[in-house]
């Protein structure tokens, strides 16, 4: 065995060890462990470099920092930036990163100097195309990735992903089986991505000769087998079932406790004592301290002494802050509430019930439209800022965004690409109140209708932002086919939706049945919905949020416009 293989750091980090043997004379600031072929990163008054079990440095160059050599290349930092060395000193190649992993498995993670991640070979090249906003290191062939919308995927050597599916969170392969999460917790995969059991955990750890040792929502501890069923019990739950169960049937106590909240104006209230906020807020001073005590359980506010202040979460309650969910919780608390009740109606093969107007009722009070659109602007905010970079192809001709709401997304679309018109259709009442922002004067046209009649307006892209879940299938086909025949040869239409899958989506699937008579749908659902209008699915990219953006195109068949007319002449009916 080689001298450095016997060999460990010091306990003050100045020296290597061997048998508890200073290796050397020397001292350094700081070294780190020797690696093959026998070198170690160490720090002096001179630099950062590499030391051989002598003591002596391993080239002339002096470095910022230095890491360990792996598969004979280590990391290394100065001043123009990162990159690896060979064993003597010499550079892998002339190109500098942000940041430099260590080679694993003929592969390194980098990250850009405009801070995407990727992987390069062992020349030092790129080993794929793609950029990632993260990328973590190759066991066995295959890498963990982070897409910009914040899921995860398995990739190969070069780049490919090794399956469709995409995860909240995910680790690499151990035994032939991986750890991943998705909306509902943690779990394992197979190399296709196939959950291996139905279950989900709220910590999960890597199969050990054919089980893990896993953590339970209700914080109990136990052994599985690779079927997911339960080998051994280790911890009993600090919740039981029944308690569980209880705690999600009084979940509208938090629902009205925010609704209270805002519609009490208590944040805009503090920093006060109780008898403060209780007189500007005109309530009883005893029932304003509960509901302020309610609040705390809730994090959204905190006493100090006598005085209550509003947490940052708490803040998003304010209606005048940037994000504001005020209205939001008026919503929730007030307009939606109440179609729950209806839920066993709605389901009942045998019923009279009828989806509620949810919009026409709405249109009955503009001081509600107002509010309702407020509530979905804080999330379009929220949600949609980074929707241009997934629509690279889109940088001129016109845009329509159908059914946009006050054009949230639609406004910060036109911002980032300098060269498209925009045209939002919306409701009247919600068009009359739409003001085109200065900057966007020229760029911007309002323009009332309904999407279930035939729009006077033509585009190369049309966009469906969270839209098509408001309405059933029959309603649904009508609008698309309606956007189909808007379209300009070549143009493209966008959807932005939950799909459904055994994960997520079931409970805001019913709200959207008891709310609206819409439904949420899976993958395959919407691409048959667009096939039904003449459409042709292109590609679905991924969003952050669990939400994903479909693309789809007219069929050869599909009905097409003049590709010659502008934007002036195929407005009509529009609003000024």
């Amino acid at each position: 065995m080689s001298d450095w293989a016997r060999t460990r750091v010091a306990p003050e980090r100045t020296h290597h060890l061997r048998d508890g043997v200073p290796l050397y004379s020397a001292r350094f600031t700081e070294v780190l462990s020797f690696h093959a072929p026998g070198l170690a990163a160490a720090l002096d008054a001179s630099g950062a470099f590499h030391i051989d079990p002598a003591g002596r440095p391993a080239y002339a160059h002096r470095f910022r920092r230095t890491f360990g050599f792996y598969e004979r290349l280590a990391a290394v930092e100065s001043e123009a930036g990162a990159f690896h060395v060979r064993p003597d000193g010499a550079e892998l190649t002339g190109a500098r990163h942000a940041w430099c992993g260590n080679f694993q498995d003929g592969r390194c993670t980098v990250r850009a100097r405009d801070g995407r991640y990727f992987h390069i070979d062992r020349e030092g090249n790129a080993a794929y195309g793609e950029r990632y906003a993260y990328a973590g290191d190759y066991r066995d062939g295959i890498a963990v990735v982070q897409e910009d919308s914040g899921v995860h995927l398995h990739i190969d050597r070069d780049g490919h992903p090794l399956n469709a599916r995409r995860f909240l969170d995910l680790d690499v392969f151990h035994k032939g089986y991986a750890r991943a999460r998705d909306t509902r917790g943690w779990h394992h995969v197979d190399r296709e991505g196939t959950p291996l059991y139905p279950h989900r955990f709220a910590a999960v750890e890597p199969f050990y000769n054919g089980q893990s040792r896993v953590e339970r929502e209700d914080g109990s501890l136990a052994v599985i087998d690779e079927r997911g069923e339960t080998v051994r019990e280790l911890r009993p739950p600090s919740r039981t079932e029944l308690e569980q169960l209880s705690g999600d049937m009084v979940g509208f106590w938090r629902t009205q406790a925010l609704c209270a909240a805002a519609e009490l104006r208590i944040v805009e209230a503090l920093p006060a004592t109780t008898n403060r906020m209780a007189e500007q807020c005109a309530l009883s001073p005893e029932r304003g301290a509960r509901l302020l005590r309610a609040l705390e359980e809730l994090g959204l506010v905190t006493r100090e002494s006598e005085t209550w202040r509003v947490t940052r979460r708490g803040a998003l309650l304010h209606p005048e802050h940037p994000s504001s969910l005020h209205d939001a919780a008026l919503h929730w608390g007030r307009d939606c509430y109440r179609h729950w009740e209806e839920l066993p109606s709605a389901l009942r093969h045998a019923s009279s019930w009828e989806p509620p107007r949810f919009f026409e009722t709405l249109s009955e009070s503009p001081e509600r439209v107002a509010s309702y659109h407020r509530a979905m602007a804080a999330y379009a905010r929220h949600d949609y800022t980074d929707l241009a970079e997934h629509l690279p192809e889109l940088t001129t001709g016109v845009v329509l965004d159908a059914g946009g709401g006050t054009g949230t997304l639609l406004c910060e679309l036109l911002r980032r690409k300098q060269g498209l018109q925009g045209v939002l259709l919306e409701r009247p009442e919600v068009a009359r109140s739409v003001e085109v922002p200065p900057d966007l004067r020229g760029r911007l046209t309002i323009l009332s209708g309904d999407l279930l009649a035939p729009w006077s307006v033509q585009a190369d892209a049309v966009i469906f932002a969270r839209v098509l879940h408001d309405w059933d299938d029959e309603d649904a086909l009508r609008i698309l086919r309606r956007a189909r025949e808007a379209l300009r040869p070549g143009g493209r239409i966008h959807v932005i939706e939950m799909l459904l899958d055994d994960a997520n989506g079931g409970l805001l699937d019913l709200h959207m049945l008891v709310s609206t008579g819409g439904r949420e749908r899976t993958e395959a659902e919407l691409q048959k919905l667009l096939c039904s209008a003449g459409l042709h699915f292109l590609e679905r990219r991924g969003l952050a949020g669990m939400r994903a953006l479909v693309t789809a195109t007219a069929s050869e068949h599909a009905l097409q416009r003049p590709h010659e007319a502008t934007t002036q002449t195929l407005l009509k009916g529009v609003i000024p």
